[in-house]
């Protein structure tokens, strides 16, 4: 039985927009679906670092969670080109993404260093999102459910099911990202999904139940209703097809509906 009120939908802009295109997209968004019951919806957009002080006062925060593609685990010192929890702190910052494949692939993160980063969001009072998936390599060798429990088991390392209450999880396969990603079908992602709250589950008891795992790759308006009908999946994180307010509301209009449908055909 679905056991989360809301859906989680969501976008992540990457090194794209200036600060005048995030305001302008944030501000358009917020107006397409101001009607929408937050109730039943909790909407995000992850801007680019420059853009995080106006974005958060570009909608309103009760309609629109905004959140940081990045964080370091030290609050101050020597890392030079870091963004420490105070600095988002003192912006407003909802929601911290730790963990995105570009940032494990292209800048080698490792799954110790996204602990870290995990722990600190917590401790901070963010939202931490976690983004974990398997390469084209592992999936073809079979070890796909191996790599994510592992990716949980040590990028969650030390929190407890009470801090785990601010915690979400994206499943976002490296193979089904960017431009030239395969998005996965409904049934291999609603598969890791069940992998994936199986973990949680064995992690925080019966409060990894009520942790939202999202699935992101390649999720297009031509996807979105098959992915946000399966069993597992609690919501979607979306990219180039929700880079345009109007057509990210599209989506999100088309996949309410489904995800009604879902919740009154998994009722006993």
């Amino acid at each position: 039985m679905a056991r989360l009120a809301k859906v989680y939908l969501g976008t992540n802009t990457k090194m794209n927009k200036t600060i005048r295109e995030t305001q302008a997209f944030l501000q358009a968004l917020d107006a397409a679906t101001a009607d929408l019951d937050r109730a039943a919806l909790e909407l995000f957009v992850i801007p680019a670092y420059t853009a995080l002080y106006h974005a958060r006062s570009a909608a309103p925060r009760e309609r629109i969670k905004i959140g940081a593609q990045n964080m370091c685990w030290e609050e101050q010192g020597q890392y030079t080109g870091e963004i420490s929890p105070l600095m988002l702190a003192e912006i407003g910052i909802d929601v911290v993404m730790i963990g995105h494949s570009e940032r494990r692939h292209i800048f080698d993160e490792t799954d110790a260093q996204e602990n870290w980063k995990v722990l600190a969001a917590l401790r901070h009072d963010f939202t931490a999102l976690l983004c974990i998936g398997e390469t084209l390599a592992q999936k073809e060798s079979g070890i796909a459910d191996e790599m994510l429990r592992t990716q949980l088991i040590l990028g969650l390392q030390n929190v407890t099911a009470d801090m785990a209450q601010k915690l979400w999880i994206a499943y976002e396969p490296v193979w089904a990202i960017g431009e030239n990603g395969t998005p996965a079908s409904e049934a291999y992602a609603d598969a890791k999904h069940a992998v994936i709250k199986q973990c949680l589950r064995e992690l925080f008891g019966a409060a990894g139940l009520d942790i939202p795992v999202l699935y992101g790759g390649s999720v297009k308006p031509e996807n979105a209703v098959a992915l946000i009908s399966q069993t597992n999946i609690d919501g979607l994180f979306i990219g180039r097809s929700a880079w345009e307010a109007a057509r990210f509301n599209q989506l999100i209009r088309t996949v309410l509906p489904a995800l009604k449908l879902k919740r009154s055909r998994m009722e006993p």
